[in-house]
């Protein structure tokens, strides 16, 4: 779509206010394309659906924070031009303390009406606004769960996802930070990993899934990330050499354990899980079995050649 050579920053805005207070920010639009574009402003309302952590707009914006935006209705870009757009946010007095979430669009073609409600037709991008309106808040939630994200407790080589899923029950959005530990039978940490280095939020009244992967054995690399990723699937896509190769280079064998330990939410509120899972790699241990079995099988011949052959030549030396 056209409006995708329009770059937006930032794309993410954190701020928080009081009840009656007006903040205001900036927002810099940059014209990638060869030409002069005139780019149109909207905004609409957001929550979360699912546990992805993906925004789902909302149609209605005659209320919540969508409706407290004031930003130009369209800018005019020359190509490779950049701009600076100001908006302001008037937070309503007496409004009630606690989250509210909006994004600011610009595309490519002025928003039209339908059914009362304000529509785009047209490819758009934004800047998503998380906005905290400051007072008494309720806060609530904690781990779901952890596990290997495919479901299993065995797996054959690197890289590993895990997941787990964090619940938001109160009033406010929450980041969960902490580590997640991989230890080996004895107790020993092979593996940490931040357990949100997207910095991932988790919006009031929903369940957000977060992935971590460990990708290496020997090296700690990690990701969390909120929707499927490159290494997801990586060992499935990988041949059955390749997958001996990373075997053979971050070997592991036997049960680990993996625990997150987090904290979340203005007064540190901390929450742990933890799960057993196993590491075999198979592909590895039979060509190993293979190669010993191979090893002994041509022992076994080679000690009866040459027993038949001491036994020919004690019989050749009696006879002499």
């Amino acid at each position: 779509q056209p409006v995708l050579a329009l770059t937006i920053s930032p794309v993410r805005m954190e701020i928080a206010g009081d009840p009656g207070q007006t903040l205001r920010g900036e927002i810099e639009l940059f014209n990638e394309q060869g030409e002069t574009k005139t780019f149109y402003s909207s905004a609409a309302n957001f929550e979360a659906r699912g546990d992805s952590g993906a925004p789902y707009f909302l149609p209605d914006t005659t209320k919540g924070l969508a409706s407290w935006i004031t930003v130009q209705d369209n800018v005019v870009l020359k190509a490779d031009e950049r701009k600076i757009i100001p908006y302001t946010i008037q937070i309503p007095q007496g409004v009630e303390a606690g989250g509210y979430f909006a994004a600011i669009f610009w595309g490519t073609s002025p928003p039209g009406r339908q059914g009362g409600e304000q529509v785009s037709v047209s490819g758009k991008l934004g800047m998503l606004i998380l906005l905290s309106v400051t007072g008494e808040l309720k806060e609530g939630g904690g781990l779901l769960d952890l596990k290997i994200d495919e479901g299993h407790r065995i797996v054959s080589s690197f890289p590993i996802t895990f997941a787990y899923r964090f619940s938001n029950d109160g009033s406010e959005r929450v980041k969960p930070t902490g580590e997640l530990k991989i230890k080996n039978l004895f107790g020993f940490t092979t593996a940490t990993l931040d357990a949100n280095s997207g910095n991932g939020n988790v919006l009031p009244g929903s369940i957000r899934k977060f992935k971590v992967v460990w990708a290496e054995k020997k090296q700690e690399k990690l990701a969390v990330v909120p929707l499927p990723t490159q290494t997801e699937g990586a060992e499935e896509g990988q041949s059955f050499f390749s997958t001996l190769g990373n075997q053979w280079r971050n070997f592991a064998i036997g049960p680990y354990k993996a625990e997150v330990n987090l904290s979340y939410g203005k007064d540190n509120k901390t929450a742990d899980t933890s799960f057993w899972f196993f590491v075999i790699p198979w592909q590895l241990l039979s060509i190993i079995a293979l190669v010993l079995a191979v090893l002994g099988l041509g022992g076994w011949f080679g000690l009866k050649k040459y027993n038949r052959w001491i036994i020919k030549k004690a019989q050749a030396g009696k006879f002499q």
